[in-house]
């Protein structure tokens, strides 16, 4: 039973991480290399920096319950397992939970496309969405 709860412990870490909203509460003040959102896009100005640390810390939230809760589903199946099976399965969690991590990119970068121009100035309601096509 120890394992098992070392288990269900280590499963719930990611979601307890995006659950800690330190980006929706306690974002990054200015842009910097070691931690927050670090990518292209929103480095390119700190409204958008700005702008990407608080939408992920919302995205985060409404995903981080989410995958609590289908953590402790998708571990309370194996609280009789011998420790190899239940092993495998808590680790094909955490690969699950780490690809939700992952994709949690795409949604932050489309809304940053969607809002910000390629230098980092917010858009204007008459700039266009891309570049014009000739």
């Amino acid at each position: 039973m120890g394992w098992w709860l070392f288990l269900l412990v280590c499963g719930l870490l990611i979601p307890a991480v995006m659950l800690g909203v330190w980006f929706s509460k306690y974002p990054p003040k200015t842009i910097n290399w070691v931690c927050g959102y670090r990518t292209s896009r929103s480095t390119k100005s700190q409204a958008a920096w700005d702008f990407a640390q608080r939408y992920m810390g919302q995205l985060w939230k409404k995903w981080g319950l989410v995958m609590l809760l289908a953590s402790v589903l998708w571990m309370l199946p194996t609280a009789g397992w011998d420790e190899d099976r239940a092993s495998w399965w808590s680790m094909w969690l955490m690969i699950i939970q780490v690809a939700v991590l992952l994709l949690s990119i795409w949604p932050v970068e489309r809304e940053l496309a969607r809002r910000f121009a390629r230098e980092g100035r917010p858009r204007l309601p008459e700039d266009p969405e891309g570049p014009k096509k000739q």
